[in-house]
């Protein structure tokens, strides 16, 4: 069974969305993307560019120390595999969340998070409500298994995903086995 991950927090989203190879002929420039999650991208922008200590970042980002040193030296190997190997590089993805304002639908119970602080987003990205609300609890409390209402399971290994009432499932098959996720409902603690 894979381990929960908490959300790590970012300042805002990358100002580009990755970097195309130059200078190869067509067959070699095909070769598929290095992706690099958000959350590595914000480690190597705090070391790297900020100049900030591991200390600082880990800090900044929400996380533990050891954890911070995971996804920077991830972020350093793919970059580096891209470089090396001539493959295009993709940011995006990762378990993050923005320095920016949450909200809470209360038609699907969604909470969601708004990358830029103004204007305050219309509708809900889930179920398109516009009577949005903001939400101020603990953040970190939204990710937690106690808050969801739905679980996706995997019957061979005993894989478990977790998602909030109306939100579909979006991985559908297990990520250790392949196998087919199956729905339960459960009781809220």
């Amino acid at each position: 069974m894979s381990r929960h991950k908490n959300l790590r927090k970012v300042t805002g989203t990358p100002a580009i969305k990755g970097f195309k190879v130059w200078g190869l002929a067509e067959e070699q420039a095909e070769k598929e993307a290095v992706f690099l999650h958000i959350e590595e991208h914000e480690a190597l922008r705090l070391c790297d560019y900020e100049l900030l200590n591991h200390e600082e970042a880990c800090r900044l980002m929400h996380v533990s120390r050891p954890t911070f040193t995971r996804i920077y030296s991830s972020a350093r190997r793919k970059i580096a595999t891209a470089l090396a190997e001539g493959r295009n590089l993709v940011i995006e993805g990762g378990k993050v969340y923005f320095d920016s304002g949450w909200y809470l639908c209360p038609e699907c119970d969604c909470y969601f998070n708004h990358t830029e602080p103004n204007p305050k987003p219309k509708s809900c990205p889930l179920c398109g409500e516009m009577n949005i609300s903001a939400y101020t609890a603990n953040i970190q409390s939204i990710d937690k298994k106690q808050s969801y209402t739905y679980s996706c399971h995997c019957r061979k290994c005993g894989y478990e995903h977790f998602h909030h009432r109306h939100e579909p499932c979006t991985i559908g098959s297990c990520p250790d086995c392949l196998e087919v996720l199956t729905q339960t409902n459960f009781t809220e603690n």
